[in-house]
């Protein structure tokens, strides 16, 4: 219950900040700050597939619903959410962190290089997903290359620096009784 709790905090304090900050700054055309996908990248490596897909949905259909966009952003999240299992069961053991700790972080991945490349996949996936079909094509690929590449690149940076404000310490879960 506490976990729940914690993601719904979690999940209604990343849209607001999105919504209400992120999407205020005018950096520049090709700069486009994305955190809320964070939420996605820290959920428990226990969640069930189902659950974890409808949750991107509904992540992206709800920054969508405040961006009046017919469903990008709900896209974007449901490959993220797709592929997220995918991308973890690569980069750490199988007896290792999902049983051990309960979602993904720095510690729980085995190091800052795991986890660092988990969220820059995640990240880029997002994001080349998401400019392509804002964009609706692919004629003006060094449009879309270096949009990607600077928009990928400036939510990598808010995901670490958010990850050195907010560190999430995790237990180390022991099989003892």
């Amino acid at each position: 219950m506490r976990g729940l709790i914690k993601n719904i905090v979690r999940f209604i304090l990343f849209v607001f900040f999105q919504v209400f900050v992120l999407d205020k700054v005018l950096l520049h055309q090709m700069l486009t700050p994305y955190l809320y996908l964070l939420f996605i990248l820290w959920l428990p490596f226990k969640i069930n597939r189902t659950v974890l897909m409808l949750v991107g949905f509904f992540l992206g259909y709800t920054i969508d619903s405040f961006r009046h966009q017919p469903g990008f952003h709900a896209a974007a999240c449901l490959l993220i959410a797709y592929t997220r299992p995918f991308v973890i069961n690569l980069l750490i053991s199988q007896q290792g962190a999902e049983s051990n700790y309960d979602e993904p972080s720095i510690k729980s991945m085995g190091g800052l290089s795991p986890y660092l490349i988990y969220i820059s996949i995640l990240i880029l996936l997002h994001n080349s997903w998401l400019i392509l079909l804002e964009s609706w094509q692919f004629a003006d690929a060094g449009y879309f290359f270096l949009k990607t590449i600077l928009s990928s690149v400036l939510c990598f940076l808010l995901i670490v620096v958010t990850e050195m404000i907010f560190s999430r310490n995790q237990k180390f879960k022991t099989n003892t009784v």
